[in-house]
C-alpha cells in the first residue's frame, strides 16, 4: 500500500472550513477533504481558558504533498496559532491509497 497522510485542522466558522477544503482539493494538495460538524473546544489562550465552537477539517493526501498543504493552511488559516496535525496512516485500503496518490498529482 502506498502511504497516505491525514492532515487535520479546526476553524471558527463553517464557511472558512469549506473554503480551506475546496482550495486544498482544487490545488491537488489533498484528494479529498471532509468538514466535520461543530465541536466545542476548550483551551488556554492569552492566559485564560477559552471555549469556542469550531469545525474540523480532515484532508487526505500523499506524503509528498504534506508540506505544501501545511504551508497553504498556515497562509490561509484565520488563527494566529492554528492547530495543524499530520498523521501518517499505517494501513488501510490499498485501492483508496492509490486513489489518494492519483488525485494529488498536479
Amino acid at each position: 500500500m502506498e502511504q497516505i497522510c491525514v492532515v487535520t485542522t479546526v476553524v471558527d466558522a463553517r464557511g472558512v472550513a469549506d473554503v480551506l477544503a475546496a482550495a486544498a482539493v482544487a490545488g491537488r494538495l489533498a484528494a479529498c477533504a471532509q468538514v466535520g460538524g461543530q465541536v466545542d473546544s476548550t483551551y488556554w489562550w492569552q492566559s485564560a481558558i477559552q471555549t469556542t465552537a469550531e469545525w474540523s477539517v480532515q484532508f487526505k493526501t500523499a506524503p509528498d504533498r504534506v508540506t505544501a498543504l501545511v504551508d497553504q493552511l498556515r497562509a490561509n488559516h484565520p488563527y494566529e496559532v492554528p492547530e495543524i496535525l499530520v498523521i501518517r496512516v499505517e494501513s488501510g485500503n490499498p485501492d483508496y491509497a492509490a486513489w489518494v496518490h492519483e488525485h494529488t498529482r498536479p
